[in-house]
């Protein structure tokens, strides 16, 4: 979707990026449509790179439902958190605080099951979104983008994805305790 959008060129992106004072305004969609965007070319196909890796890094056979539900919750609360979090921060672009979210829950599951690469790859994670936040991306990165990092993004999709997988833990656990309704026969 994101390679369709970015054929629209920049008038599109301008229309679905996330953009604090339109959001402000009603344009609520721009919670997850900012996601969808980027910034050109290079931005594209470094994110959609990141989601090959992903899929190569945690293969999870997820139903299509499963994957929609982690992108709308994870996306939106992401820019969420932008929007209370940054009230400096007027526009952002990208899927890179999402495809960090979905690295979280896919390598944490990993984690859990003891998987060595999983813990690995996860502690790699976690030390690159704490350099950023304290360095900032670094200059390559930020030419070859067209744009500089949000690296709270990343953090702010992480949180989320903690959020989601804690949800549903404590739904699965309350599901567990409370027994089918019994029938009269």
């Amino acid at each position: 979707m994101s390679l369709l959008l970015m054929l629209g060129g920049p008038q599109l992106t301008q229309i679905l990026r996330y953009d604090r004072a339109a959001v402000a305004a009603g344009q609520w969609w721009r919670l997850l449509s900012g996601n969808l965007v980027h910034l050109g070319w290079w931005h594209l196909i470094f994110n959609l790179l990141s989601l090959v890796l992903l899929v190569f890094l945690c293969p999870e056979r997820l139903s299509a439902a499963e994957w929609l539900r982690r992108i709308v919750v994870i996306g939106t609360g992401m820019c969420l958190c932008l929007y209370w979090l940054m009230p400096g921060l007027p526009t952002y672009v990208g899927l890179s605080g999402l495809v960090y979210g979905l690295f979280a829950l896919g390598l944490g599951r990993q984690a859990l099951q003891r998987d060595e690469i999983g813990i690995a790859c996860l502690l790699f994670l976690a030390g690159r979104v704490g350099y950023e936040l304290l360095y900032g991306a670094p200059e390559s990165e930020t030419r070859m983008l067209g744009g500089g990092v949000v690296a709270q993004s990343h953090l702010y999709g992480i949180c989320c994805a903690l959020a989601y997988a804690l949800a549903g833990y404590g739904w699965k656990r309350l599901r567990a305790r409370d027994p089918a309704p019994q029938r009269a026969g």
